[in-house]
Formats: C-alpha cells, structure tokens, sequence
C-alpha cells in the first residue's frame, strides 16, 4: 500500500508518496515518468509521519532554506545503477550544479571503469522519483546547458533561481 499526499508549491501542485514508513515519491504534476498509481492500492493519507516530514521539508526549502536530504527516509526504487546515481545528486551542494559528463566519470572511477556513458547517467538522473528532495534539477548539460528535466525545463530554471544560481552561464 502506497499513501500519498498532495503539496501546492511554488511550482505547481506535487504528489507525495510514501509506503513502508520511507518516502518513494515525489512527482510534479504533468511530468515525464510520472508512474501508474493503478498497480497498487493506494490511499491519500495526510496524517503520515513520512509524508509530513516530507512536507516541512519542501515548506523549508521553498522558503529559502537548505534543508538536508539526510533529514528524511528515502526509498527510490530502482535498479542499482539508478539508486547509485540517485545517491550522487545527494552530494550535489544546494546552489551548485554539476554536469552528466561530471557524473559519469565519478561513477565510472567508483567501479574501476575507464568510462561510463553520460547518456547512461542521464536516463537515471531524468527517473528520479524523489525529485527536488533528490536534486536532479542540479544537473546540467555539458557547457552548462540547461537541459533535459522531467518536470520541464521551466521548473528546473525556477528552482535552480531558488537557490541563488547563476543562470546567466546556463545557456
């Protein structure tokens, strides 16, 4: 059983999801990946723990705070390569962006590889499941470009400005 809950950001409304005491989901309305709630039994529960930490979370950062991911249970589920990149954008710092091509050499010299595609990368950065609280929008294109966002690139120039970058140099 997945319990859910609906948050009105500065963004657009986001949808929650929590099963087994771990938050699993966080997804903005209309974006890519957005998974198929029908294969599970699923309940809007708003007096979950996980989901209200998760909402304090997201009141904090959208006021201008930096909350630490490490403050919440987190479950992204995935493969291992995905979980993997999911725990690197973890150490993306608040306000600093990376590049997929970054990204790809760190996980390639963590496995003893002499390289790892960014391409690879990418399609694990683009099915993050717990978006912002997992930062995928730090990550940008090579040049730093801003590119690719399951949420739309409009979202990820919003909350990247959030946290005072400098988009001038995102081309």
């Amino acid at each position: 059983m997945m319990n859910l809950m609906e948050y009105h950001s500065p963004i657009g409304k986001l949808l929650l999801a929590e099963r087994n005491h771990a938050l699993v989901g966080l997804w903005m309305e209309g974006q890519k990946y957005f998974p198929d709630l029908t294969k599970e039994k699923v309940v809007k529960n708003p007096d979950s723990l996980i989901l209200n930490q998760a909402k304090e979370w997201l009141d904090r950062y959208f006021n201008g705070e930096r909350p630490s991911v490490k403050e919440l249970i987190l479950a992204p589920e995935g493969s291992g390569f995905r979980r993997a990149v999911w725990e690197m954008l973890c150490d993306i710092p608040y306000g600093k962006v990376t590049t997929y091509g970054e990204l790809a050499k760190r996980i390639a010299a963590e496995k003893g590889l002499s390289s790892m595609a960014a391409q690879a990368v990418g399609g694990a950065v683009g099915h993050n499941p717990i978006s912002i609280i997992i930062p995928c929008h730090r990550v940008v294109g090579a040049d730093k470009r801003l590119t690719g966002y399951a949420g739309g690139l409009d979202k990820k120039q919003r909350l990247l400005a959030l946290e005072g970058v400098n988009l001038s140099n995102c081309v």
